[in-house]
This record gives structure tokens, C-alpha cells and sequence, in this order.
């Protein structure tokens, strides 16, 4: 009778699965992300596959948390199921913000300082993902996870460097000129910057 019991209870695995391709869309969006920055015309076009990722990432974010629901077994606390799930999810939905930004103020031509944001971005996302592979044997990958924790964390430190110098370059560039071109800068400095906040949260959650 527990034997034919636990045939229904659903696989752990499978979250773990969801955690990675959750973090995939992260790396598809970061990615996006970085070719928008590179201006022209074609920063429409991946500014529109942002949005697909943030969809996707939705999805993926509904299916753990109904799993959630559902299972007797969890991998690890419920709790922390819905908190990674959460981070993962603020971080795509933060690079849409970026995306919408761009999008809503027309911008094609990007300082080199928020270009550097985005790839540190990019570093961020590819640490992300190999940071929920590892989780499927926490136990054996537990160094290598802490180095992941331990390298997101020191982008982050060095996107607080980037920003500020991009903000004063920014000033620099507008304060005898256009203060509307300053404030949509600052504000797009500011989602990049919190892109990669968000990435520091998933890491140290």
C-alpha cells in the first residue's frame, strides 16, 4: 500500500528542473537585454523578447507555486521554494521594467556605462543558472554553490562602482543641457542597477 502511496507523490526532481528553467529565462532575458543596449534599430526587437521571457518566467513561476500546493515532499522548505521563486521572478520582471523604459522613452543610444551594467548583468545570469543546476545535489555542490553566492555578490559590488560612474558621466553630459535626456538616463542607470540587485537577492537568499 506505500509502495502504490508514494507512485503519486510528485518527484522532487522537478522542481529542481523548474528552478533551472526558470533561471534560463533569465539568461535569454540579460541577454536580450545586453544586444537592446547595443542601440539602433533593432533595440525594439529585444526589448519585445524581454517580454517574452517575462512571460515564460510567469509561467514557470505559477507551476512551482501550484506544485508547492500540491506536494506532500518539497526538495527544502516551502518557504524558501516561494522565496528563490520570487527572486527569479523580480529579476526578469525588473529587466522588463528596463525594457519598458527604453520602449516608453524611445531611447536607441546607450551610454558605455550602462552597456557594462548589462554585461555584468549577463555574468549575473550565467552564474544564476549554474547556481540552480548545482541545488539538485546541494550537498555535494555546497563549495561551489557558496563560490557562485561569493561571485554574484562581487558583481554586484562592481555594478555600484559602474553606476556611479555612468550617473556622473551622465550629469557631466547634462547639466548645462537637456534635463529631460538626464532624468530618462537615471532612470534607465537605475533599472540596470536593480537588475543586478535582484541577481545578488537569488544568491544570498
Amino acid at each position: 500500500m506505500m509502495k502504490w502511496f508514494q507512485t503519486l507523490l510528485p518527484r522532487e526532481d522537478r522542481f529542481f528542473d523548474m528552478f533551472e528553467a526558470h533561471a534560463g529565462t533569465l539568461v535569454s532575458g540579460a541577454d536580450a537585454m545586453r544586444k537592446a543596449l547595443n542601440g539602433g534599430a533593432e533595440t525594439a526587437k529585444w526589448c519585445e523578447q524581454i517580454v517574452v521571457d517575462e512571460h515564460a518566467a510567469d509561467d514557470i513561476a505559477r507551476e512551482v507555486l501550484h506544485a508547492v500546493r500540491r506536494s506532500f515532499i518539497t526538495p527544502f522548505d516551502r518557504s524558501d521554494i516561494r522565496g528563490l521563486t520570487n527572486s527569479l521572478d523580480d529579476t526578469i520582471d525588473q529587466m522588463q521594467k528596463t525594457a519598458k523604459a527604453i520602449t516608453l522613452y524611445e531611447v536607441s543610444d546607450f551610454a558605455p556605462k550602462m552597456q557594462e551594467l548589462a554585461d555584468i548583468a549577463v555574468q549575473c545570469a550565467g552564474l544564476t543558472l549554474e547556481l540552480t543546476q548545482k541545488l539538485h545535489d546541494m550537498n555535494r555542490n555546497q563549495d561551489r554553490l557558496n563560490e557562485l553566492t561569493e561571485q554574484v555578490t562581487r558583481l554586484e559590488s562592481q555594478s555600484d562602482e559602474v553606476f556611479d560612474a555612468g550617473m556622473k558621466a551622465l550629469f557631466l553630459a547634462h547639466r548645462d543641457g537637456n534635463a529631460m535626456n538626464y532624468i530618462i538616463g537615471a532612470e534607465i542607470y537605475d533599472h540596470l542597477e536593480k537588475v543586478i540587485d535582484r541577481f545578488e537577492d537569488i544568491a544570498i537568499g
